[in-house]
């Protein structure tokens, strides 16, 4: 954020898109930061990663393409929100781009009035989530640094472990399906079965240690994030 306004980075290597979307955002009164490739836009947001709320990303980009671009940013723990811009509309790229950590994919050509409306849905998920710190028996989670603490010690945590986590406590207390949550932690196109939550949650529970059985089995159903006093 800069001032009291939310800044989005547009990378795209087509010059007249990167003005349209720039027009568009400043209208609506969001500052915004350009970049015409993958790694020009690494460099700005190293720069200026604490002011960017939001990333629009072009998959076909010359020098550092989109996924590339996305696959850095996760591996160096960067959370910022990245809705992925592209041409293409085969499955395969939607699953590669959430896989790799993307909040939303749109397909080009689309209308401002949609992607406005997803990169506002983006924004409200993302600052909801880094509202406030979670305290539930010896855990602590603190969304605004996407870290856990197990008795005031930080743990590690992959990404999808987090987001695993994450999902449980914001949902605390409601007994959830492997569809359920499947969809919500791997995003609507993923192609893995219902082993997978298992599978990780099984590792999830590992790092939790004293605290694993905060995630308790619901035979034939799913999972319960439940702490008792």
């Amino acid at each position: 954020m800069i001032g009291n306004k939310q800044c989005i980075l547009i990378v795209d290597d087509e010059v007249r898109m990167l003005v349209v979307l720039k027009d568009f955002f400043v209208a609506q009164n969001y500052e915004v930061l350009l970049a015409e490739n993958g790694q020009v836009a690494l460099d700005i947001h190293y720069q200026n990663n604490t002011m960017i709320d939001l990333i629009l990303l072009d998959v076909m980009m010359p020098v550092k393409d989109g996924f590339e671009t996305l696959i850095e940013l996760r591996e160096n723990k960067f959370d910022t929100p990245v809705i992925m811009l592209t041409a293409k509309s085969e499955e395969y790229d939607q699953i590669k781009g959430f896989q790799y950590g993307v909040d939303d994919y749109i397909t080009k050509p689309f209308s401002l009035s949609l992607l406005i409306a997803r990169v506002e849905s983006v924004l409200r998920r993302t600052m909801k989530q880094t509202e406030q710190t979670h305290n539930l028996g010896l855990l602590t989670l603190v969304p605004s640094k996407r870290t856990v603490l197990l008795e005031n010690k930080p743990i590690e945590l992959t990404r999808r472990e987090y987001d695993l986590l994450q999902y449980f406590i914001l949902n605390k207390e409601i007994t959830l399906t492997r569809e359920q949550i499947l969809l919500q932690v791997w995003g609507y196109d993923y192609q893995g079965d219902n082993r997978t939550v298992d599978t990780h949650i099984k590792q999830l529970r590992m790092k939790l240690k004293g605290c694993s059985h905060y995630i308790k089995t619901v035979h034939g159903v799913g999972y319960l994030f439940e702490v008792q006093v």
